[in-house]
């Protein structure tokens, strides 16, 4: 594996644990904004439809559910992946699952991500986001 790919994976698996709380873990929102690039964009495609946020629309409502009692126990995987670099551009496809409980059910899904990266200021950076849970 390539420098620049490990440098990839490892960004892919710090942006799938940002979202854990499983243990009482926190989020750091700090750490997860400085994943993207500050323009970035993330994007959801359900029911035929799309919804994009900002980096911090995106975050807070997240954010929120995992630390008032909403959801609970949660977590994200990824169960496969594949990377393409092309010199300072990268895309990341993903398929994942999550689990937890959500007001006090099991919560459980799957779905996809594409993750569009960049090398900029010597590291990557993600530029968008563009998932559907299946």
């Amino acid at each position: 594996m390539s420098p620049q790919q490990s440098e990839i994976t490892r960004l892919i698996e710090r942006f799938y644990a940002a979202f854990d709380n499983r243990e009482r873990r926190t989020i750091d929102m700090a750490a997860l904004r400085e994943m993207f690039l500050p323009e970035a964009r993330v994007m959801r495609v359900a029911a035929g439809q799309t919804d994009s946020w900002s980096v911090d629309e995106f975050i807070a409502p997240r954010a929120a559910i995992l630390t008032d009692g909403t959801l609970v126990n949660f977590h994200e995987w990824e169960i496969e992946g594949a990377t393409t670099i092309f010199a300072n551009i990268a895309e990341h496809r993903s398929q994942y699952r999550k689990s937890g409980e959500q007001r006090g059910e099991p919560y459980a899904g799957e779905g996809r991500k594409f993750i569009l990266l960049c090398h900029v200021d010597g590291r990557w950076r993600i530029v968008s986001v563009l998932w559907e849970d299946l």
